[in-house]
């Protein structure tokens, strides 16, 4: 016979044992003693991975193409402050007051952005929050302000160079308390420890809940460093005038081991001569003029051996392709288009939105730390309830084809869509184009 449970009963219920609230595995983040080693090369691992990451923005144009436009796309986007009920009066009160507190630091909100953006480059962003009194305008730069109302707001989000952070300050489950910097300033006070309540912590990403993030140029990383060998290597050859390998020949005694101490010093100034040619102002070679008496060939004789041919290898092809791949990391390889005469408009046009897209990422990192931690923060110190506290919102760049919009809008009319007149639509497209909105007629 079946046994038909009788679903009306109600189920016992499960009590919850002690494991239940406690976090028994770990997240498998590599860290010794704060120290975060969880990138397989070593290269990329600690201040090694800072300079490295510091001289591929710097000196790569590429890398530097992509970051800035990274930077001047995210400069220029729209960012509001949206109140957490618009029906209540004190919370959009609050919400102007979080306005105000973006434009009243030391340094612009555009300014911020941009250093905030570093995490890009290495990673992770750590920003000590400092605040101050609004008492108006001061001699005292912790209570200098454009409004006198006596409330806490910003006076500066510094960022903390992310080469002088030396360790981290993890907890038993890998929650990270704090960071300790190494100070580098005229006080030199040592390792100073800034504890993450009073900072702000932006990251790429949150894998393995890693306080370091991981660097967008990661992954250009290996066809950054073979391009940069190529590039030497290429230098050394037009230096040398891609003439070929230079060869001295010399007398037989100053290579054998019973040369003098005179003969090993002349062949040593020889192979300091075969170094160092090249091709400058400075070119020419004094070289003795002697013959040996049994041959009464030249004993000493230097020469250039040539290929005779074109190089086997197209090094400027493959630092084109290298450049290609690292700009591919980013979705930032649209601005390679047509260097090479190839690309397409449409082409261009997805590759943009993709890259758009990942930018969206980065924006929503930096409003997803200001709306969890900052913003909440200032609503207590100054003794207001969280659930007013306001959201920082931005405005998605986009990429707009007018072409496109300008087809659509056409077959839509030859269609018989009743597009017009219809005000909103027509300002909407008075503003993808550039062009004044139109004024309402007056009655």
């Amino acid at each position: 016979m079946l046994n038909v449970t009788d679903s009306s009963q109600p189920l016992s219920k499960e009590r919850p044992t002690s494991t239940d609230f406690m976090e028994i595995g770990s997240s498998g983040l590599h860290q010794y003693g704060g120290q975060i080693r969880d990138d397989f090369l070593r290269q990329l691992q600690g201040k090694q991975a800072y300079a490295n990451f510091r001289e591929m923005a710097d000196n790569d144009p590429v890398v530097g193409a992509m970051l800035h436009a990274i930077e001047m796309l995210i400069r220029g986007v729209e960012w509001t402050v949206e109140p957490a009920d618009a029906a209540n009066e004190q919370a959009v009160r609050e919400a102007e007051f979080i306005s105000e507190c973006l434009t009243d630091m030391s340094d612009s909100w555009v300014d911020s952005l941009a250093s905030i953006c570093t995490f890009l480059i290495y990673g992770f962003s750590y920003h000590e929050i400092v605040y101050k009194y609004r008492r108006g305008f001061t001699n005292d730069p912790k209570t200098r302000s454009k409004y006198n109302d006596g409330r806490v707001g910003w006076r500066k989000l510094p960022a903390r160079s992310q080469e002088t952070i030396q360790r981290w300050e993890l907890d038993d489950t890998g929650g990270i308390q704090g960071a300790y910097q190494l100070d580098t300033s005229a006080q030199n006070r040592g390792l100073v420890y800034l504890p993450i309540g009073k900072c702000l912590l932006f990251r790429t990403t949150s894998r393995f809940n890693n306080p370091q993030g991981r660097s967008i140029l990661r992954n250009a990383f290996v066809p950054w460093y073979y391009k940069r060998r190529i590039q030497e290597i290429e230098a050394i050859g037009i230096e040398r005038d891609l003439a070929g390998m230079p060869v001295a020949l010399v007398p037989p005694q100053l290579l054998s081991n019973a040369a003098t101490s005179d003969e090993r010093a002349a062949l040593e100034a020889i192979k300091q001569i075969v170094r160092n040619i090249k091709r400058d102002e400075q070119e020419g070679i004094v070289f003795p003029l002697a013959y040996d008496p049994e041959t009464k060939q030249p004993a000493y004789d230097l020469k250039l051996l040539s290929t005779g041919g074109r190089r086997q290898f197209d090094t400027d092809a493959i630092i084109g392709r290298y450049d290609q791949r690292i700009a591919m990391t980013v979705l930032a390889d649209f601005l390679l288009l047509g260097h090479e005469k190839v690309g397409s408009q449409a082409l261009s046009v997805s590759k943009i939105e993709l890259f758009i897209k990942s930018l969206d990422a980065y924006l929503s990192e930096i409003s997803e730390v200001f709306n969890q931690y900052a913003i909440p923060r200032l609503m207590r110190l100054n003794g207001v309830s969280e659930e007013l506290s306001p959201t920082l919102v931005y405005q998605t760049p986009k990429n707009i084809d007018l072409g496109a919009i300008s087809q659509f809008i056409t077959a839509l009319a030859q269609a018989g869509a009743p597009l017009f007149p219809d005000e909103n639509l027509e300002n909407y497209l008075r503003d993808l184009g550039g062009l004044p909105t139109g004024q309402a007629e007056e009655v």
